[in-house]
């Protein structure tokens, strides 16, 4: 079925957005995208976006530093990636070297031996070399620097 078109006021799109806000950290292009689908004017979407900024709804650095830490713990994703995936985002370099310092180096390293390790002894049937690109490209698609990888892979083959 479809639905009748249906408009916001200022003060219920509000409500909506902090909301969304509420329930995750958002970046300002994800807040955009939302107001647009709930169909309001460049202005509005303007004050709207203020009063989240104000009322700290909205915090971009809070909102790399929290994408970096999850894409990392939980999706085990490299450095280059999730900066990557926040230039996308139109995150600040400030932003994302600040988010970037919520990794810590050990814990960086030893989650990246232990998905190489595992990786590698996943991969059966293959020749030696075979493996050794199967395994670099899966660590390079996570988005881990090439000098380690390939220092790992040396070691591993």
């Amino acid at each position: 079925m479809n639905e009748p078109y249906k408009s916001y006021t200022v003060e219920e799109a509000k409500r909506k957005l902090e909301h969304y806000c509420v329930y995750q950290d958002r970046c300002h292009e994800e807040v955009q995208q939302k107001l647009k689908s709930l169909n309001m004017i460049p202005q509005a979407a303007d004050a709207i976006i203020v009063h989240l900024i104000e009322h700290n709804f909205l915090n971009e650095e809070r909102f790399a530093c929290s994408f970096a830490r999850g894409k990392f713990r939980i999706k085990h994703y490299g450095k280059r990636r999730i900066v990557n995936e926040l230039k996308m985002r139109g995150i600040s370099k400030y932003n994302i070297d600040k988010a970037l310092k919520e990794i810590s180096e050990d814990e960086y390293i030893d989650t990246f031996n232990a998905l190489a390790e595992k990786q590698w002894n996943s991969i059966t049937g293959s020749s030696i070399l075979n493996k050794k690109k199967k395994v670099v490209d899966y660590l390079l698609r996570k988005g881990f620097e090439s000098n380690i990888i390939y220092d790992k892979i040396n070691s591993l083959g």
